[in-house]
């Protein structure tokens, strides 16, 4: 299941183009060394990566609880309904917004050390950048995340994330270096596609918490959760 962070990462990236890739394209990124502008562009994925694998280990603590609560099964349930159910009422999902003002001050100041590493061309801005930009308010990193929950271990978690990460790499990789790659209706046509494989993986969760025995898809019950009554042996 974890590989399906990279599915949702890489499909994703499709929405980032149009999120991230102002930020992505206006990276100081060098114009005259093209090694130099290799790593850059290489650190500025892997702080986008490391924060969001903080994030997945963060929700994964949350998933650990309910594991040994015996509510992961049900939880995996929950969230691939969840998932369909934002394809199907997408009106949902836009209604969501950060009204609590500790979160929006956070948010400005995120804003506020993006603009000034923006101006900046050494490593430690480019990876910064990276870094910073990972919090941003983002509904596929949200969707992620709630998938991160439902993988049961910290481990699984944050490779689903880290997973997720880099499946943005490849498009995100190709909007910076050439940054006219994709026009507005082919992005249009791609964003289509994008719903139809967040149900895909609403369904595998579902699947997966159905307990069916299915190696690697849909482990069995026993595997899923800790029993709040086990059986004592005598």
């Amino acid at each position: 299941m974890v590989l399906a962070g990279f599915i949702l990462g890489l499909l994703g990236s499709l929405h980032c183009i149009g999120m991230c890739g102002p930020i992505a394209m206006l990276l100081p990124v060098s114009k005259t060394n093209t090694t130099k502008k290799h790593f850059q562009i290489i650190l500025y994925h892997l702080g986008r990566i490391v924060t969001y694998s903080l994030l997945g280990t963060v929700f994964g603590l949350v998933g650990k609880g309910l594991l040994l609560t015996g509510l992961q099964q049900q939880l995996s349930i929950i969230i691939g309904t969840i998932m369909i159910l934002l394809v199907i009422f997408p009106k949902i999902s836009h209604t969501i917004t950060f009204k609590a003002s500790p979160i929006t001050r956070v948010l400005n100041t995120l804003k506020l050390q993006l603009g000034l590493y923006l101006k900046k061309e050494s490593y430690y801005a480019i990876f910064t950048i990276g870094f910073f930009n990972g919090f941003l308010p983002c509904g596929m990193v949200y969707l992620a995340l709630v998938g991160a929950i439902a993988m049961g271990s910290l481990f699984e978690s944050t490779l689903y994330m880290f997973l997720y990460g880099l499946g943005t790499v490849p498009l995100l990789s190709i909007l910076i270096y050439v940054k006219d790659a994709f026009s507005n209706t082919f992005r249009n046509q791609l964003q289509k596609m994008i719903p139809v494989f967040v149900v895909v993986i609403g369904v595998l969760f579902i699947i997966r918490g159905l307990g069916l025995g299915i190696p690697y898809v849909s482990p069995a019950e026993t595997s899923l959760f800790i029993s709040t009554n086990p059986k004592l042996c005598y």
